[in-house]
């Protein structure tokens, strides 16, 4: 494999509902190449989808009042938490680990207050990730001719890590994995285990070109060999099978 490269997109600007994200990417950045991996925050595909809450059209329930008492957080923001989330595992002062409906495992169902466009908005994840990633892969295929695959990308925290990453919550046109297993290693050992999550990992390192507040919405990788077919779905945790539910 040849040298990576981490191109941000800039000069997007402000996403509002009902923007059509591939053709502002294809407007900032005109040099789309086939083989290209677009990573685009969950943000700015929420924000154009128009999945953006007004905090005080929601009203709390008791239990989002007792959680608000707990984490420091508005009842209101409590309450969106509560309807993104599929069950709460772990509840502390200033977080609350959710499995979200998509089967995220998550501080605060992925809940966002911060760069939300305006004052009391807040921004939960996209409905269907997967589903976004298709249309946007397929309507940047219809502006440009090209085959780019995409990785919808958002901020997790780490099991036994301090710090945040980026990881993928959708994909689109490339396969979440490259997989070892059944292959020999250097000493022709068979592999039973080695299954790299590369969505996750191009996802993490698009997040060194964009930053937290750049206002860089979306990232081209280019150089990492694309194609197969995947979703973000296959990079869940079997809840029967995880040590750590």
């Amino acid at each position: 494999m040849g040298a990576i490269q981490l191109l941000p997109i800039e000069g997007i600007g402000e996403i509002k509902a009902g923007d059509d994200l591939a053709s502002l990417c294809v407007q900032a950045f005109s040099d789309f190449c086939d083989g290209d991996i677009l990573v685009v925050s969950s943000k700015a595909v929420s924000k154009a989808e128009g999945n953006v809450v007004r905090e005080s059209s929601l009203s709390p329930s008791p239990f989002a009042h007792q959680m608000a008492k707990l984490t420091g957080s508005s009842p209101q923001y409590c309450e969106l938490v509560l309807r993104e989330s599929a069950g709460i595992l772990r509840m502390a002062k200033g977080v609350v680990i959710c499995r979200t409906h998509h089967g995220f495992v998550m501080a605060n169902a992925g809940v966002d207050a911060s760069n939300t466009g305006g004052e009391g908005l807040l921004i939960p994840l996209p409905k269907d990730p997967d589903e976004s990633a298709r249309k946007i892969g397929e309507r940047l295929f219809a502006l440009t001719g090209k085959q780019v695959g995409i990785i919808i990308s958002d901020t997790f925290g780490r099991a036994w890590r301090v710090g945040q990453m980026n990881l993928a919550i959708g994909v689109w046109g490339i396969s979440p994995f490259r997989d070892y297993r059944g292959r020999p290693d250097d000493n022709g050992r068979v592999m039973h285990k080695t299954c790299i999550a590369v969505a996750d990992e191009l996802a993490a390192a698009a997040e060194l070109a964009s930053g937290k507040t750049d206002r860089v919405p979306a990232v081209v990788v280019r150089g990492y060999p694309s194609g197969g077919s995947g979703s973000a779905k296959e990079l869940l945790m079997n809840p029967a099978i995880d040590l750590f539910p």
